[in-house]
């Protein structure tokens, strides 16, 4: 019996503003709107890769230009720091001459220099203040050198026309002394005056020498005078020849320290000069010129830190925009194929009840579409017209509908979830670990979902030729009966691995608290694993004292021991490699206990270790590893027992599992103590 012909064309009331694209998608496959939707969600991803590469670049930029605004600012803090110990060594050399100081000031100067060379370099805008500071530190060290000369004339003035005469001076008055006759003479009054004025001169000169007191200086002045004055008055007491000749001559000693006082304090003064005019005001240009670099820096600092700010905000707002219209994408796509397969199923769904309810006169073809969902409904027409025409295999069509009415109900469930995979896909991707532990009932289900669509196709054509047989009607039903079930058995093996991975935190509600010993519990647990190890070369040793009780959770505690245990037989020792596990322990304190879990193994790379206790991190992905064992350990030894773990390892070393608990565990309710890893 041939079926009319079904109206595609008709649209069904009440649909949403996502009608247009239902009626696109639903001319499309089924496997066209699946991968319609991947390619969408690839392309997401590719946008969003070249936003984050350009970003980044942008960001990259920006901040380079900081980072050599910086630098250039801890240069210029290292110039300035050299300037001032330039400063401090000419000064230590001016008042202590020393070689020592001189090559330090050489040495000083080279650096500072090539400082200079090397952040003029660095920006160019540096370059002119760089070129006054070196100009500066010339003319200082130029300054210094005719310092050092005026030094060493003071010196020479000092010994040679002050001290040198006057030591004279002192011997010629011994000799007027011992050449005078006893009894008093006249001369012995204007001769002790004369003595008296050479010392107190000394002391004078001497002190304006070390202190530049200027009334040393005016006494020494005095002084000299009145030794000037007394030599012609002792000149006419003079009783011989010899004295009137050392006479003559201590005048003319007497006008050599004259002269060598008034040299000394010209002296001194160009010393003042230089000292104000070239050394303190080449030091106040140097620090103008640092202080203009500084400034410079400091603004190209600014500019550089606004601009990383600039573009920092930009790329932000561009990853907010491109997100907010990316999701809106998604989600408007992710609806219309939800709706191009639900809303015809759900019309399916009816209308299968429908006829199971004995309702033949209800009919399909309230939807639009030319996909494998209305050749089914093509089928369950031809299906109703042989009911009816049939009712003696009313029985058989009603169970066959029920298989088809399940059937589809499971694919319905299985586009929904398909669905909401894709869109968590869009919305950051799932979880490699996950995806990997669910590929394989995933794929079975998409294997007979294939097949399905095989038969459904093979049972089109038979329908298009108008010579479909019951028995041919009878195997399809019975063929969408057995997919149904593989998909529903293979979907639910699926959550059942999805529910598995919601279990990674600590179950509280398993375990019971109680008082152990640590060393008898090691030993149970251990006793337990040991009959793995017959058929392999690896043994276990324990160094346990007893005495250590543990007031705690065994069953965490036990589960941490086995995963330590299993992932030394997986990683350490690799196709049935010989070695040794350690368990050794011993109390910390007066509270504590440290538990070191250690093997002679392969050891880990540092990037393999430092992510060892991440959740879903595995280097066995392809043999059946699910990177939550390391996890579920940390997870215990924090939360439940209260402690801390730190791992240690080395490549071709082994690795040690260091792991710190309280004796009395905190109760559950109490905040957990964070570890280390």
């Amino acid at each position: 019996m041939t079926s009319p012909a079904l109206d595609r064309n008709r649209r069904p009331p009440g649909r949403s503003w996502t009608l247009g694209l239902e009626h696109l998608f639903r001319s499309w496959p089924i496997r066209r709107r699946i991968l319609a939707l991947a390619v969408v969600n690839s392309a997401i991803v590719v946008v969003f890769g070249l936003l984050v590469w350009d970003g980044g670049r942008v960001i990259g930029g920006a901040w380079s230009e900081l980072e050599a605004a910086k630098h250039t600012d801890r240069q210029l803090i290292v110039i300035e720091t050299q300037t001032g110990r330039l400063q401090t060594l000419i000064h230590r050399h001016f008042n202590q001459p020393r070689p020592t100081v001189l090559a330090e000031i050489e040495q000083g100067r080279a650096a500072l220099l090539g400082a200079l060379d090397a952040a003029a370099m660095a920006d160019p805008a540096l370059a002119s203040p760089a070129d006054d500071l070196k100009r500066a530190i010339d003319s200082f060290l130029g300054g210094f050198e005719e310092l050092r000369d005026v030094r060493t004339a003071i010196t020479t003035i000092y010994e040679q026309e002050v001290l040198t005469p006057a030591s004279e001076m002192a011997g010629l008055y011994s000799i007027i002394d011992s050449s005078t006759r006893t009894g008093g003479p006249p001369i012995w009054p204007a001769l002790a005056k004369s003595r008296e004025a050479l010392s107190a001169m000394l002391v004078a000169a001497n002190a304006y020498y070390l202190s530049l007191a200027p009334d040393a200086a005016a006494d020494a002045r005095r002084n000299v005078e009145s030794i000037e004055r007394t030599v012609p008055v002792m000149l006419d007491l003079a009783e011989t020849d010899l004295q009137r000749q050392v006479l003559t001559t201590l005048m003319d000693r007497a006008a050599t320290v004259s002269r060598g006082l008034r040299r000394l304090e010209d002296s001194f003064a160009t010393q003042a000069r230089l000292l104000q005019d070239v050394i303190d005001g080449n030091q106040a240009r140097m620090e103008r010129a640092i202080a203009d670099m500084l400034q410079i820096a400091s603004r190209r600092e600014a500019a550089a830190q606004t601009r990383f700010d600039e573009a920092l905000s930009g790329v932000y707002r561009r990853m907010i925009a491109v997100t907010v219209v990316f999701i809106g994408l998604i989600v408007l796509f992710s609806l219309a194929i939800a709706r191009s397969l639900v809303v015809p199923l759900y019309d399916l769904m009816i209308a299968m009840r429908e006829i199971a309810a004995g309702n033949y006169d209800h009919r399909l073809g309230d939807f639009v579409g030319d996909d494998e969902i209305g050749d089914m409904a093509i089928a369950i027409e031809v299906f109703r017209e042989n009911a009816i025409a049939r009712r003696r295999a009313e029985e058989e069509v009603i169970r066959a509908k029920e298989r088809a009415e399940n059937a589809l109900a499971e694919l319905r469930h299985t586009q929904r979830n398909l669905i909401d995979a894709e869109k968590l896909a869009a919305l950051g991707g799932l979880v490699a670990g996950v995806a990997h532990e669910v590929n394989n009932p995933v794929g079975i289900s998409l294997t007979v979902a294939s097949t399905l669509q095989r038969r459904v196709d093979a049972f089109a054509a038979e329908l298009a030729t108008g010579q479909l047989r019951r028995s041919q009607l009878s195997d399809f039903v019975a063929g969408v009966g057995d997919a149904a079930t593989q998909l529903v058995a293979n979907l639910h093996r699926a959550g059942d691995l999805i529910q598995s991975f919601k279990q990674v935190a600590v179950d509280r509600s398993q375990t019971e608290r109680r008082t152990v010993d640590l060393r008898e519990a090691t030993e149970q647990i251990l006793a337990s694993l040991r009959p793995g190890l017959k058929k392999l070369p690896v043994t276990v040793e324990t160094d346990i004292p007893d005495g250590i009780p543990l007031d705690s959770y065994p069953g965490p505690y036990g589960q941490v021991v086995t995963n330590l245990f299993l992932n030394a037989m997986i990683h350490a020792f690799p196709d049935g490699a010989a070695g040794r596990i350690a368990i050794a322990a011993r109390r910390s304190g007066a509270d504590m206990v440290e538990i070191c879990f250690s093997d002679d193994g392969c050891g880990m790379e540092p990037d393999v270790a430092a992510r060892a206790f991440d959740p879903f991190f595995t280097t066995r992905r392809g043999s059946g590893g699910t990177g939550l064992g390391l996890h579920i350990v940390y997870n215990l030894v924090t939360q439940r027992l209260g402690g801390r773990i730190v791992l240690a390892s080395e490549p071709g070393r082994g690795t040690c599992f260091r792991i710190t608990l309280p004796l009395v565990a905190p109760n559950e309710d109490s905040p957990a103590t964070h570890g280390t890893a």
